[in-house]
């Protein structure tokens, strides 16, 4: 049976290699120290950076850091606990460790390295997050500073002295928005793990008072999801006044126009999976790594997404309001600055961006278009030009010397009110005579316009 013979050779190659001599027992300081070949070596071992591990050792004499069974496993619990967080376990060596206890015997060196390798990751994980914000976009500006002490001294003494359970809990962002997150987390995931929910089948927008067979589908979707309505009615087609609540509540929940319709958004929104909604809790997770880090007593934040403004004071939600941002094509930059001052009446002279993407094509389709806009042409000098002795078509083509500003006044773009954050992006806070625009579910028109009308948290 010749066929057989490679799968025979094989098989007596493993248990030869199986039974070999073992080598001599590796120590920290052959793999930290002697080792020509170290970066490699523990490239191979799974260990992303050689010389931060290497530093971490040189603080106890390149001796094992894990000697004690209280440090392992409270490590190994809280890489456990790491899908709490959106991460996984697995990306710090978890099933490799699970199970070392060093009470049994002494660790071998190669998984001591290990251990502390998955604590500096996950301590950097919690820290800054996974991902690196800069490498997705390039305007990024928040600090991802290190501790002011030496970073490897510190996961040193969180082996040694600290404690691993306190260590990374002084990490993890201490925000309610990442508690909350965390617990819709656990929420959508025991809902998956229960088969997620039904869809919602297409058809024509479903209305209170109406029937249709497609109700019973809504209604369970609704229930699945623990809104506030039963899973089950005597009369499976009509859409009643209970169903109307869990809809407009769904609707407020996921940002949407809230009127008991379930159209084309709201279905859409519905048809959303439990998968998908875990996805998306994770990334914010992520994010708040990113972005709740050295923050000031007091912030503005503006959450783009939602379309409001909040200010905070240590990390209490004091004021919200509704906000208009950048539409989608030209989205609002994230980033963060200082508000320096602000500005009553203000003139709003028109951004290069939006001369260039809308201003200019307007202008040459419609020669009452500055006159319309109430918008004033100056020249470098700061002079006012009249239009009419403009060449509109050759300065159009070659390029455009002017700026164009509007004067205070109720036509004017930025209201009444404007609020300066110097930044590279021109982007600013501002009042707008467009208050319509506040009423709509999804506001991407502009800059960032703020609602007069506000709410406490």
């Amino acid at each position: 049976m010749p066929r057989c013979l490679p799968a025979i050779t094989l098989l007596t190659a493993v248990l030869l290699a199986t039974v070999a001599p073992a080598s001599p027992v590796a120590t920290i300081t052959d793999l930290l120290v002697r080792d020509p070949d170290r970066d490699q070596s523990l490239r191979q071992l799974g260990v992303a950076r050689s010389d931060y591990i290497t530093a971490i050792y040189a603080f106890g004499g390149n001796r094992p850091l894990w000697t004690q069974a209280e440090r392992v496993d409270e490590l190994l619990a809280a890489l456990a606990d790491a899908g709490r967080h959106g991460l996984n376990p697995e990306d710090y060596h978890y099933t490799r460790l699970n199970g070392l206890r060093p009470d049994s015997g002494p660790i071998p060196a190669s998984l001591d390295i290990l251990l502390t390798d998955a604590l500096a990751r996950y301590a950097y994980h919690l820290r800054f997050g996974k991902a690196n914000p800069r490498q997705l976009d390039p305007h990024w500006n928040y600090s991802r500073a290190l501790e002011t002490r030496d970073p490897a001294r510190w996961m040193f003494d969180a082996i040694v002295t600290r404690g691993i359970t306190a260590a990374l809990d002084s990490l993890r962002p201490h925000t309610l928005t990442y508690t909350a997150l965390q617990r819709a987390l656990a929420q959508y995931r025991a809902i998956a793990d229960a088969g997620g929910w039904p869809s919602v089948p297409d058809g024509e927008s479903l209305k209170p008072g109406g029937r249709d067979t497609r109700v019973a589908a809504l209604r369970e979707r609704l229930a699945a999801q623990a809104v506030n309505v039963s899973a089950g009615r005597p009369d499976s087609l009509l859409f009643d006044s209970e169903l109307e609540r869990a809809v407009r509540d769904f609707q407020r929940r996921n940002g949407l126009i809230v009127d008991g319709i379930v159209g084309k958004q709201t279905l859409a929104a519905l048809n959303v999976t439990a998968a998908e909604r875990i996805a998306t809790l994770r990334v914010n997770l992520e994010r708040i790594r990113w972005i709740f880090r050295d923050i000031e007593d007091e912030l503005l934040v503006v959450n783009i997404a939602a379309f409001e403004a909040a200010y905070l004071r240590r990390g209490e939600i004091l004021w919200r309001a509704r906000a208009v941002v950048g539409r989608p094509y030209r989205q609002t930059p994230i980033f963060k600055a200082h508000m320096t001052h602000v500005i009553t009446n203000p003139t709003w002279t028109v951004p290069p961006t939006i001369l260039r993407q809308d201003v200019l094509p307007a202008m040459a389709r419609d020669p009452a278009y500055l006159k319309t806009k109430h918008l004033r042409v100056i020249d470098r000098a700061g002079n006012t030009i009249d239009p009419g002795t403009i060449d509109w078509q050759r300065t159009l083509s070659d390029g455009f010397p002017f700026a164009l500003r509007q004067d205070p006044g109720p036509h004017n773009a930025l209201g009444r009110i404007k609020f300066m954050f110097p930044n590279p992006h021109f982007v600013y806070l501002h009042d707008t005579p467009s208050r319509e625009l506040f009423a709509r579910a999804e506001r991407t028109f502009s800059c960032i316009s703020v609602s007069k009308s506000s709410r406490a948290a």
